[in-house]
């Protein structure tokens, strides 16, 4: 059977450590990489609840986008019992559960979070946004309205809702930035995008973005689709093994209340 290092080196064949930026924290994050593996859990986050899941399914390994731990977001100095973070890293310890997170190096790979969204947006001659490989553009088969396109968003990504800012530009030519890229505009304003689809955009952003039409679609909805690539890669490379997209976690923990 192959071990967790084993299914880290396979991950990074398909997205280099090379490629995350020079903050990320990658690979395998949590547990012993000379463990076999016969089962792995998929899934965009390890949360307190996709670990209770990979337990449950004797999974030795979670498989996932964003880091279980990175100094970026949360600055760890001691790993105790105390409801968060702490907690969440004992239960995978405790349960003999690794983790491995490809983040960045995975939104830059070919194949890629960035490139299943472009895909799932029907875009066509994709290429990367900017130098670093962080987002696509692409073009439509055909021009659509504002109101097409935003229809067609929310059904090929499962949005809840979404928050948009009109450009009063129709929509032919797209750059996608799957999670937080909103700083990324000027990049698609300068390759002549009339419509970029991010995430977790500011109000300054909606507010500054003149000429193109802006899309806040989700943070989860623009990546998540990255864990059934992330299933088929290792399934290929790894028949053997039992892999299990999470049902547990499948969508956002954001809810929208509209009056």
């Amino acid at each position: 059977m192959p071990t967790v290092r084993d299914i880290e080196r396979a991950l990074y064949d398909w997205a280099p450590r090379a490629l995350a930026a020079d903050w990320d924290n990658v690979g395998l994050l949590v547990g012993d990489g000379a463990r076999e593996v016969k089962r792995i859990l998929v899934a965009l986050d390890v949360t307190d609840w996709v670990a209770d899941e990979a337990a449950a399914r004797g999974a030795e390994l979670i498989v996932a986008h964003h880091p279980v731990l990175n100094s970026h977001w949360h600055e760890m100095q001691s790993v105790v019992e105390d409801g968060g973070q702490g907690s969440l890293l004992r239960k995978l310890v405790r349960c003999d559960v690794a983790a491995v997170c490809m983040h960045t190096n995975l939104d830059a790979a070919d194949g890629g979070v960035n490139d299943v969204l472009a895909q799932r947006l029907g875009l066509e001659g994709v290429f990367p946004l900017t130098e670093e490989r962080i987002g696509r553009v692409g073009t439509l088969k055909r021009e659509k309205s504002l109101e097409e396109f935003l229809s067609d968003v929310v059904q090929s990504l499962g949005c809840k809702g979404l928050r948009y800012r009109d450009g009063g530009r129709p929509v032919r030519k797209v750059a996608v930035g799957g999670g937080a890229c909103a700083e990324y505009l000027p990049c698609a304003l300068a390759l002549g995008c009339d419509t970029f689809v991010t995430a977790d955009v500011k109000y300054h952003d909606f507010l500054d973005a003149r000429g193109v039409n802006l899309i806040d679609a989700g943070h989860f909805e623009t990546e998540d689709p990255v864990c059934d690539a992330l299933r088929a890669y290792l399934a290929d490379k790894f028949p053997s093994l039992e892999l299990v997209r999470s049902t547990s976690h499948t969508e956002s923990v954001i809810q929208y209340y509209m009056k």
